[in-house]
C-alpha cells in the first residue's frame, strides 16, 4: 500500500496494538472520522503490519445488509467455523443458529439468547488467537446489522489475555443499524478511540503532489488543498477527475456541494468512462453483501454481463479479486457510490437477479423483498418466516424488518395489521423504541381489534418504562389488561404492569396486585402459580391482609409443571421473596436459576438473577459473595446494554463500598447508579408523563448506601435527612428504603430526636410482623430499644440478640451488640458491655466494615479495656484479590478446568489463565494444586 502521510501519532497507536497482541494481551481500536478521512487506510496499514505473524480476519458493513440479521459476522467469522466444536455446547449452538449452519427454535436454550452470540463471538475469536495473534479488523461498522454489532461489542469489551487486536472503523456521525434503546454502541461502550482528523497542509500538499497528475496546474492545485480541506480520499481521487478540457477546473463547482457528494461525483466519473455491461457488473457486485464472484456473475448476466467484463474495472484498480474468490472495491464509498448512482430500475434488477442467483434462505428471500415493487402473498409468508427465524436467534431488529416488509407485501389490511404488529414488538424487543412506536400507531390506525390495540398498548407501555416514564407505563399496562382479552394475556401485562408500578408508587402496586388477584386463571397456566405468590408476598408487606404464602421453591416447580421452562420465567419470584423478608428463600433459588442460567447460556437474564442474589447474600452477612456476585453482574449488564441493572448492581456496590468506610468507591458508584440510565432516555430528569422527573432505579440502594457512609462516619445529621426521604417518600415500599428504618431509628436517637423516626418506625413494625421471621423481629426490638423509653432498652436488646442467634446475619447481630454495649457503657456498667462490643469488634473486623470495627474500638476503650489494633487484612489471603480473581480462584479450587470456567463465567479459557496467574503471588502459592487448601 502507499504511504500514509501526516498520521504518524495514529500509526503508533495501531502498531501498539498490535505490539500488544503480540505479547498475549486483546486490545480494541475504534477509528472515528467522516468518509475517505483515512480509515480503511489505516485499516490496510494495519493488515500490512500484520503480515505472517498474525492471522488476519476482516468484514465490511453494506449499506443494505443492515437489517439482514448476523450477515457481517457471519462474513466475519467464516474462517473459523470449524472451531466451532472448541466451544461450550451453548455458544456453539448460538453461532450455529446466527449463521445458519442449525435451525434455530425457540426452546433451543441459547439459541434464542442473542447476547450468548456475543460471548461464542468471545470465544471464537479466542480460538482463532490459539496459535498465533489475530488482527480482526471491521469497516464501515455503522452498516453493520443491529445482531452482528451486538455480538461484536460484547465480544470487545471481554477481550482481555487472547492475543487479539480488534479495529473497528464508523463514520463520526454514526447511524446505520444503532437503535435508541436499551442495546449497546460504540459510543456508550467508550472503548478506545481514535477520531481522525483532516491532514494538516503540509501532510496534504505531499499526498497530492504524491497522488496527482503531473500536469495539474498551479491554481487547481491550491483549489483542490483548500477544497479537500485535508481529506486524504478527496486529495487522492478529485484530481482524477479534473477535466482538462474545462481550463483545469475541478469536475464539482467549488462550494456547491458537500465533500461526501463531491468524493460520489469523483467515483461516478471514474465509473462512467467504462463499458456498459461493466458498470452493470459493478452494480451487481455493489448489491450482493459478500462480495461471492459466482453469486455476482450468475446475477450479472441479467444484465448481459459476463466474466470478461471483469476486467475493465479490474485494469482501473476499482476492484481486485481475493483469493477466496470475492470481489473488493477499493474503497466502501466506491461501493455507495455505484448503487447511489444506479437508476431505480437498475438497482431493482440487480436486486432480483442476485435473489435468482441464490439458493433457497433468508438472504434470497431479502434480496426479492428488496426489489418487490408490487403485494406478493408468497414473498410476504417468505419474509414472515425469515422474521420468526431472526427473533429464535435473538435478532430482534432485522425480525422487525422483515415484518414490516412483509407487511407492505401482504395484500390483505387484517394480514398487513397483523405483521405490523409484530413488527412493533420486534422492535420493541430490540430497544428501537421510535420505531416501535411508528409501527404500533401505524397499526393502530388500521384495526378495530381489541386485542391488536391491548398489543399495542403494551408496545407503547414498554417504551414508556424504558424511558422512565413509570406512571403512564402503568396506566396504559393497566388499561390494556381491563379489555376483552383471554386472562393468561391479561396476567402477563399486570406482571409487566407490576414492575412499572414499583417504581410509579405504592398506590399503583396494590392496585395492580388486586386486579392480578382477581383474575380467572386456569390451574395448568405458567403465570397463575407465580400471580398467586405475587399477591400473598407482596400485599401483607404494604399492609394488606396476609394471605397463605408458599415456599418460593414450590412456586417455582409449580410453573415448571405447568410449562415455565427458564429462568426467565421465574426471574420475578426471587425478587418477590425478598419483599416479604424471605431472604434465604432467594439465596437458594436464585443461585439455582443462575446456575441453570450459565448452563443454558441464558445471559441476558444474569444481571437480574444476580442482582437479587447478591441483596440475598449482602443481608445474610456474606459481603464478599455479594461483592463477587454483583461486580460480575454489573459487568454483564454494561456489555449488554441493561442500563436499569447497570444502575441498580452500581448502587448495591456502593453499598458495599459504604460496610467498608471506602467514601470515594461509594460517591463513585452511587453516582453512576443515578446516571446509568440517562443513555436509555430513563433516568433524572426524564419526563414521567406527570410532569415528574423519574428516578434512576437504582436511587433507594444509592440514598442507602449514602446513608449508610454518614451513620458509619458518625455524621447522623447527614444520615438521618437521607433516610426520612428514603423511608416516606415514593419508594418507601421498595426492598433497601424497608430495610433502612432501623439505620434510621439510630441516626435519629443518636441526635436526640426519635419522633422524627415514629412513622417510619410504625411501617416496619407491621412489615415485621407480617414478614414473622426472627431477625426482622430482632431488628423491630433494636428499633424499639433506641426509641424508649429508657427502661425497656435492656430487656429489648437482650431479647434481639437472642433472636439474632442462628439467623446468619453477622452484621446486624454485631450492630446490636454494639449498640446494647453502647447502652450498658452510658449505664457506667463497663465490665458487662465489654463482652458484647468485644463480640461486635471481631464481627466487624471479619467482614472488613472498618467504620463499624473503629466505634466498637473506641467504646471498647472508653470502657477501660485494651482494643486491638485494626487488623489489616482479616479474612487473609483471599482479600487481596478481586473480585473476579477470586471468583476464578474458587472455581480452580474445586477442580474445574480453565475451559470449565471459562464457560461458567463467559470469558475466554486465556483470560481466565491468565487472571489465575495474577492471583498466585498475592496468594502466596505456586500451583492450581495448592488452591484448595485456601478454601
Amino acid at each position: 500500500m502507499g504511504k500514509l502521510y501526516g498520521r504518524e501519532q495514529e500509526l503508533a497507536v495501531v502498531d501498539a496494538l498490535l505490539d500488544g497482541a503480540k505479547g498475549g494481551r486483546s486490545g480494541v481500536l475504534v477509528l472515528r472520522g467522516e468518509p475517505g478521512i483515512g480509515k480503511t487506510a489505516l485499516l490496510e496499514y494495519a493488515v500490512a503490519a500484520a503480515g505472517g505473524a498474525f492471522r488476519v480476519i476482516r468484514a465490511t458493513g453494506v449499506e443494505y445488509e443492515a437489517e439482514l440479521p448476523f450477515a457481517g459476522l457471519s462474513l466475519l467469522l467464516a474462517p473459523g467455523l470449524d472451531r466451532l466444536a472448541a466451544l461450550p455446547g451453548p455458544q456453539r449452538r448460538a453461532l450455529e443458529g446466527a449463521f445458519g449452519l442449525t435451525e434455530a427454535t425457540p426452546t433451543a436454550g441459547a439459541s434464542g439468547d442473542r447476547l450468548l452470540a456475543g460471548l461464542a463471538t468471545l470465544g471464537l475469536l479466542a480460538e482463532l488467537a490459539a496459535d498465533q495473534p489475530l488482527l480482526c479488523v471491521v469497516d464501515d461498522v455503522q452498516w453493520l446489522d443491529r445482531a452482528s454489532l451486538d455480538a461484536l461489542l460484547l465480544a470487545a469489551r471481554r477481550l482481555q489475555a487472547e492475543g487479539v487486536a480488534l479495529l473497528l472503523a464508523t463514520r463520526e456521525a454514526g447511524g446505520g443499524a444503532g437503535g435508541d434503546l436499551p442495546s449497546t454502541g460504540l459510543l456508550e461502550l467508550r472503548l478506545p478511540e481514535i477520531r481522525l482528523a483532516g491532514l494538516a497542509e503540509p501532510a496534504a500538499a505531499r499526498l497530492l503532489d504524491a497522488r496527482a497528475p503531473a500536469a495539474l496546474t498551479g491554481e487547481v492545485r491550491r483549489r483542490l488543498l483548500a477544497e479537500s480541506a485535508g481529506n486524504p480520499l478527496a486529495l487522492t481521487e478529485l484530481p482524477l477527475s479534473v477535466d482538462g478540457s474545462a481550463a483545469g477546473e475541478p469536475a464539482a463547482a467549488p462550494g456547491v456541494l458537500p465533500l461526501t457528494s463531491r468524493l460520489q461525483i469523483a467515483f461516478h466519473g471514474q465509473v462512467t468512462g467504462l463499458p456498459p455491461a461493466t458498470q452493470n457488473l459493478l452494480l451487481v457486485a455493489a448489491a450482493e453483501e459478500n462480495g461471492d464472484l459466482d453469486v455476482v456473475l450468475a446475477a450479472a448476466a441479467a444484465f448481459g454481463a459476463t466474466a470478461e467484463h471483469l476486467a475493465p474495472a479490474e485494469e482501473a484498480g476499482l476492484v481486485t479479486l481475493t483469493g477466496d474468490r470475492r470481489l473488493a472495491f477499493r474503497h466502501p464509498l466506491l461501493r455507495a457510490a455505484i448503487l447511489h448512482r444506479a437508476p431505480l430500475q437498475h438497482r431493482l434488477t440487480a436486486h432480483r437477479a442476485i435473489g435468482g442467483a441464490l439458493e433457497e434462505g433468508d438472504r434470497r428471500t431479502w434480496h426479492l423483498a428488496l426489489a418487490a415493487t408490487a403485494p406478493d402473498a408468497d414473498l410476504a409468508d417468505a419474509l414472515e418466516r425469515a422474521a420468526v427465524r431472526a427473533e429464535t436467534r435473538g435478532a430482534h431488529g432485522g425480525a422487525a424488518t422483515a415484518y414490516e416488509r412483509a407487511a407492505r407485501l401482504t395484500p390483505d389490511r387484517d394480514g398487513a395489521t397483523r405483521r405490523l404488529v409484530l413488527a412493533a414488538e420486534a422492535a420493541t424487543e430490540e430497544g428501537k423504541l421510535a420505531q416501535a412506536e411508528a409501527l404500533a400507531e401505524r397499526a393502530g390506525a388500521r384495526t378495530d381489534s381489541v386485542f391488536a390495540h391491548a398489543l399495542l398498548d403494551q408496545v407503547r407501555a414498554t417504551a414508556h418504562f424504558w424511558r422512565g416514564s413509570y406512571p403512564a407505563a402503568y396506566r396504559l399496562l393497566l388499561d390494556a389488561a381491563a379489555t376483552d382479552i383471554e386472562p393468561p394475556h391479561a396476567a402477563r401485562m399486570l406482571l409487566q404492569a407490576f414492575h412499572a408500578a414499583w417504581y410509579a408508587g405504592e398506590e399503583p402496586v396494590i392496585t395492580v396486585l388486586d386486579r392480578l388477584a382477581a383474575l380467572p386463571l386456569a390451574e395448568g397456566e405458567p403465570l397463575t402459580p407465580l400471580a398467586r405468590h405475587l399477591s400473598a408476598a407482596v400485599l401483607p408487606a404494604l399492609g394488606g391482609p396476609a394471605a397463605p404464602l408458599p415456599a418460593a421453591r414450590d412456586t417455582a416447580a409449580a410453573a415448571r409443571r405447568a410449562g415455565a421452562e427458564t429462568p426467565s420465567d421465574l426471574v420475578q419470584l426471587c425478587g418477590v421473596t425478598l419483599v416479604l423478608g424471605r431472604d434465604a428463600e432467594t439465596v437458594e433459588l436464585a443461585a439455582e436459576l443462575v446456575a441453570e442460567a450459565r448452563s443454558k447460556g441464558t445471559v441476558g437474564v444474569l444481571p437480574t438473577l444476580q442482582f437479587f442474589l447478591a441483596e440475598a447474600e449482602l443481608f445474610h452477612g456474606r459481603h464478599r459473595d455479594a461483592e463477587v456476585t454483583a461486580t460480575e453482574a454489573l459487568a454483564l449488564a454494561r456489555d449488554t446494554g441493561q442500563h436499569q441493572w447497570v444502575s441498580q448492581l452500581s448502587a448495591l456496590l456502593g453499598f458495599l463500598a459504604a460496610l467498608r468506610g471506602a467514601e470515594q468507591e461509594c460517591a463513585e458508584f452511587t453516582a453512576t447508579a443515578r446516571t446509568a440510565t440517562a443513555l436509555t432516555g430513563g433516568g433524572p430528569g426524564t419526563g414521567t408523563g406527570t410532569g415528574t422527573a423519574a428516578a434512576a432505579p437504582g436511587e433507594p440502594w444509592a440514598q442507602w448506601a449514602l446513608a449508610l457512609l454518614d451513620l458509619g462516619r458518625g455524621r447522623a445529621a447527614d444520615a438521618a435527612e437521607r433516610l426520612q426521604a428514603l423511608t416516606t417518600g415514593p419508594y418507601r415500599h421498595h426492598v433497601a428504603a424497608t430495610r433502612a428504618v432501623p439505620d434510621l431509628v439510630e441516626a435519629v436517637a443518636r441526635l436526640g430526636d426519635p419522633g422524627r423516626a415514629a412513622g417510619p418506625y410504625e411501617r416496619f413494625a407491621r412489615w415485621a410482623g407480617a414478614a414473622a421471621v426472627p431477625w426482622a423481629e430482632a431488628l423491630r426490638l433494636r428499633c424499639q430499644a433506641l426509641l424508649g423509653p429508657d427502661e425497656l432498652a435492656e430487656s429489648a436488646y437482650r431479647a434481639a440478640l437472642d433472636l439474632h442467634d442462628g439467623t446468619h446475619r453477622p452484621f446486624e447481630q454485631a450492630r446490636t451488640a454494639l449498640l446494647h454495649g453502647e447502652w450498658l457503657r452510658r449505664e457506667r456498667r463497663r465490665t458487662e458491655a465489654r463482652p458484647y462490643l468485644r463480640a461486635a469488634l471481631e464481627t466487624f473486623e471479619l467482614l472488613a466494615a472498618h467504620p463499624w470495627a473503629d466505634r466498637a474500638r473506641t467504646e471498647l476503650t472508653a470502657t477501660g479495656a485494651g482494643a486491638p489494633a485494626r487488623a489489616d487484612a482479616p479474612e487473609g489471603p483471599l482479600a487481596a484479590l478481586t473480585p473476579q480473581e477470586l471468583q476464578i480462584a474458587r472455581l480452580a479450587a474445586r477442580g474445574l478446568t480453565n475451559r470449565d470456567i471459562a464457560a461458567q463465567l463467559f470469558l475466554s479459557p486465556r483470560t481466565v489463565g491468565h487472571h489465575l496467574y495474577k492471583a498466585y503471588p498475592k496468594l502466596g502459592i505456586t500451583a492450581r494444586t495448592d488452591l484448595p487448601g485456601l478454601f
